[in-house]
């Protein structure tokens, strides 16, 4: 079992800055693959950024590509979110999830992939 304590959200305003953590901690984290997803209200929870475990591989949503990074820690028990260039799309609820498996590349953006979930951290934008 891992348990994922994912950092808090905060309100930033337009073209700003977050950064978002989540550390997994239980047998092995250190070898997870992890993944950061988000959900807008009255919307299905979308792929935002993922790093697999195995071998460092990211992969991004195209919304996150070139605004956001996805890193770990040395210790690999620690998964970041870096968020630059913030709009009001990007305002959600952000969860963290983590999966002892490394995905392929094509299933990291699903959230099937991955078996446990952070709790919600909500990100605002806005002026």
């Amino acid at each position: 079992q891992v348990q994922l304590v994912t950092s808090a959200g905060g309100w930033v305003q337009p073209g700003g800055s977050l950064r978002l953590s989540c550390e997994a901690s239980g047998r092995a984290s250190s070898r997870y693959s992890m993944a950061w997803f988000r959900q807008v209200a009255g919307k299905e929870r979308e792929f935002v950024a993922a790093i697999r475990g195995g071998d460092g591989h990211t992969n991004y949503a195209n919304s996150a590509k070139g605004r956001f990074t996805i890193s770990r820690n040395n210790a690999k028990t620690t998964v970041y979110l870096q968020m630059n260039g913030l709009n009001a799309e990007d305002t959600a609820v952000y969860y963290c999830a983590a999966t002892s498996r490394n995905p392929i590349l094509s299933y990291m953006s699903d959230e099937q992939a991955y078996d446990f979930w952070g709790q919600e951290t909500q990100v605002t934008v806005s002026s």
